[in-house]
């Protein structure tokens, strides 16, 4: 993960392709997410919505990915987030070792303890006359 911006890990909303570039802006950015693992956290929801934030549990783990953010789509992300979250650090795993990057995250009183899990991706459609 080279380059300038800032190493941002996902876990909710913007792990869904269509919401990510949509949102940031950026039309094929969902190509460059990397998939990553954040120990000692469990995805759960924010409090009085449907969107998920990261708390503190030892032992759990969150599925989610990387991806590098230059200024102008950072700044798009960070007003889809909203003020009820803030880019805290964390520690990731990936398959070429641990990284360190930044988390959206709401305070730990606004979180719902109830696991959140993404909702599932839409089946990919083959074009006519297309054999796999």
């Amino acid at each position: 993960m080279s380059g300038q911006g800032v190493l941002v890990f996902l876990y909710g909303t913007l792990l869904d392709p269509a919401v990510l570039d949509a949102k940031a802006g950026v039309k094929g950015l969902h190509r460059q997410l990397r998939p990553a693992r954040l120990s000692d956290y469990a995805r759960v929801f924010l409090r009085g919505s449907p969107y998920p934030t990261l708390l503190p549990r030892p032992g759990a783990e969150v599925a989610g990915a990387v991806l590098r953010l230059p200024p102008a789509p950072l700044a798009r992300l960070a007003a889809y987030e909203g003020p009820s979250y803030a880019l805290r650090p964390v520690r990731v795993s990936t398959a070429r070792g641990p990284l360190r990057a930044l988390a959206w995250m709401a305070p730990p009183w606004r979180a719902d303890p109830r696991p959140w899990d993404p909702p599932p991706r839409p089946p990919r459609r083959r074009a006519v006359g297309v054999r796999a």
